[in-house]
């Protein structure tokens, strides 16, 4: 009986040690922002100050005056569109261009527990966004360009030189896109024609958005074009 006692206590023993040597690398492998978070910001501080200038140059072009382009009225015939209100509204654009990318970021977080691939999803999304947003508002300012429906813009009377800036952005969609098909790893040369489409659905939803501001007369197709390049 003893000896069955100790054979027991002696597999018990092995077995938590071996349950134990489990947990260890359980915990090794879970990265999360309790366990990794100060020393992946500490790591990244540069990445993030950084970002923190782009913010600084993205509202100091915001505030400097722009190129005032010259309209002369022969010039007019293709700034007469009619004033519309967006069919996508601005405030609309942070929700799905940055919120709705950080929601996906923080749900696959969730399920893997991986702090790394959260923090280098958001910043890689800042980083895209704040940047186009530096580049084309710079050419915003440079170019001056009126906007199609400058006229009734500028002179709702309908009598009649004045100056208004377009251009769009596909950064935050476009880095959603890319993230996904990495995730869900599109391009396994598996066939699978579903992930192909989870991939493509944030640049469909983009393009529709691109599409809305020309029909809504608030931008030129090229300077879409442009955007989107």
């Amino acid at each position: 009986m003893a000896s069955w006692n100790s054979v027991f206590l002696s597999w018990l023993k092995n077995f938590s040690n071996i349950f134990k040597y489990k947990m260890d690398e359980v915990q090794l492998g879970s990265h999360t922002i309790r366990s990794h978070g100060f020393a992946i910001a500490r790591t990244h501080m540069h990445d993030w100050l950084i970002l923190v200038l782009l913010v600084v140059i993205w509202v100091v072009i915001l505030i400097i005056h722009p190129f005032y382009r010259f309209v002369g009225k022969d010039m007019m015939d293709d700034l007469r569109y009619p004033l519309q209100s967006n069919t996508v509204p601005v405030w609309a654009v942070p929700m799905y261009a940055v919120l709705l990318p950080v929601l996906i970021f923080i749900f696959v977080y969730i399920r893997r527990r991986d702090v790394y691939d959260l923090h280098h999803a958001v910043l890689g999304l800042l980083f895209s966004v704040l940047v186009t947003a530096v580049i084309t508002d710079s050419i915003k300012n440079a170019v001056g360009r009126p906007r199609p429906d400058f006229f009734w813009r500028c002179f709702p009377d309908g009598k009649d030189d004045i100056w208004i800036r377009s251009f769009g952005s596909f950064a935050g969609l476009g880095f959603l896109s890319l993230y996904l098909s990495g995730k869900i790893k599109a391009f396994d040369r598996r066939g699978h024609v579903a992930k192909l489409c989870i991939v493509f659905l944030p640049l469909l939803v983009a393009s529709l958005v691109g599409i809305s501001r020309v029909d809504d007369y608030w931008h030129h197709w090229q300077d879409v074009f442009a955007g989107v390049s």
